[in-house]
């Protein structure tokens, strides 16, 4: 039988920024684009064939570990823009994935790096991505395509973390695997900034690790902490820890770690 051609190692997928995904500065709120990129990620490896369709059928799942996003601007409403995506590095247990964000008119918006993770539906361990249809994923790696912006880095929450909020989950917050959904951390950590803080400030990077996963019910609460930045003028960052507070007791367990930087208009 005649092996299967490959496609192109780097998939391109175009959306537009809807007007109801966008804030009060008519630009695509940055949940709804982290949104488009975990999109383009099962676009492009659905088409390759070791996306959630055939996971789903062998009790297997990709999990997302970490996401930076980094935009120089955001797209504006009614504007279409084009999310690339390509496989950086495939390992046994882990493989990282980058985005490139383009205007209508080939600029670059911003890029984003991520690192995944293959479960075991029923078990919830880490499975072996390499072994899925015999490392497939290799042939698709793709190492000559740069994305320009750092790594995501280890967040250290210092003594001055202070209890800012605690929320409940509900329904709207779980997603396909059965936890609190990916976009949804993202969107309750941008919360914790009010209108008027966006108002005079850019949301230049983001960045969201998963320690652990939540399920509806459980309580999330947030811990901010601003970490002075010397280098970088008009810049302001924020670590934030997010614990959950199981809905059956118990003692609270770290979900979630972000680092948050604005930029002072």
């Amino acid at each position: 039988m005649q092996e299967k051609e490959l496609l192109p190692k780097i998939g391109k997928y175009e959306f537009m920024a809807e007007p109801f995904h966008c804030d009060f500065s008519h630009h695509l709120l940055m949940g709804h684009l982290g949104n488009a990129m975990l999109n383009a990620a099962d676009f492009h490896s659905n088409d390759r064939s070791y996306g959630m369709n055939y996971l789903n059928t062998v009790n297997k799942t990709w999990v997302l570990s970490r996401l930076a996003i980094e935009m120089e601007e955001m797209p504006r409403d009614y504007s279409k823009f084009f999310v690339e995506t390509w496989v950086e590095s495939a390992m046994k247990f882990f493989t990282s994935r980058n985005f490139a964000v383009t205007d209508d008119k080939g600029k670059a918006l911003g890029y984003g790096r991520s690192i995944w993770a293959m479960i075991d539906t029923e078990t919830r361990q880490p499975t072996d991505i390499l072994a899925v249809h015999g490392g497939l994923i290799g042939e698709y790696v793709e190492t000559e395509k740069k994305c320009p912006i750092e790594k995501s880095s280890r967040v250290k929450m210092g003594e001055k973390q202070e209890l800012v909020r605690t929320i409940d989950t509900y329904y709207n917050d779980v997603d396909v695997n059965g936890h609190i959904n990916s976009v949804k951390y993202i969107e309750h950590v941008l919360d914790l900034f009010d209108l008027d803080y966006y108002k005079a400030h850019f949301l230049k990077r983001f960045e969201i690790a998963y320690v652990a996963e939540s399920h509806q019910g459980d309580k999330l609460n947030f811990y901010k902490e601003n970490v002075e930045c010397q280098a970088e003028k008009n810049v302001i960052e924020y670590n934030i820890r997010i614990t959950k507070t199981p809905k059956n007791g118990g003692e609270d367990v770290e979900v979630v770690r972000c680092k948050v930087k604005f930029i002072k208009n």
